[in-house]
């Protein structure tokens, strides 16, 4: 049995990708539905996520440091989609943008955008305490 030190010295590593149906708009010539495909995001990519997504406002003229939560969704989406990937110069181009950050607002429906970002936030852990101490008790 590993004890608990080693438990956090050597923790399981994860590099799972998922697949997730985000709309029945995306379906192949015989009308299968395709799949997203989605991978975690560590927190260390999080950070840096958020890092650039941070910007700067005058607020009464002193400079004060906010973090644009829709900058932050979009860049997650971006960085943990690993198909389609929305950085292709192909897709880019489909959807008329230059800035890949733009991909996925453009070519996903509000609930769809919405679906996408649960199943890789969820999927990356961000679990409620709530969820961790019910699958801790059993």
């Amino acid at each position: 049995m590993k004890s608990r030190l080693e438990a956090f010295l050597h923790p399981i590593q994860t590099e799972e990708r998922k697949e997730v149906l985000i709309s029945k708009r995306f379906q192949d010539e015989n009308g299968n539905l395709i799949p997203f495909i989605i991978r975690q995001i560590s927190q260390a990519e999080n950070e840096e996520i958020v890092k650039k997504a941070t910007k700067t406002k005058k607020v009464r003229g002193v400079p004060q440091e906010y973090v644009d939560g829709a900058e932050v969704s979009r860049r997650l989406v971006v960085a943990a989609t690993v198909a389609p990937d929305f950085t292709s110069k192909e897709i880019c181009d489909a959807y008329g943008v230059l800035d890949p950050l733009m991909v996925p607002g453009k070519m996903l429906l509000s609930g769809e955008y919405n679906r996408l970002l649960d199943e890789i936030t969820s999927f990356s852990g961000f679990e409620s305490l709530e969820d961790l101490e019910t699958e801790a008790k059993n």
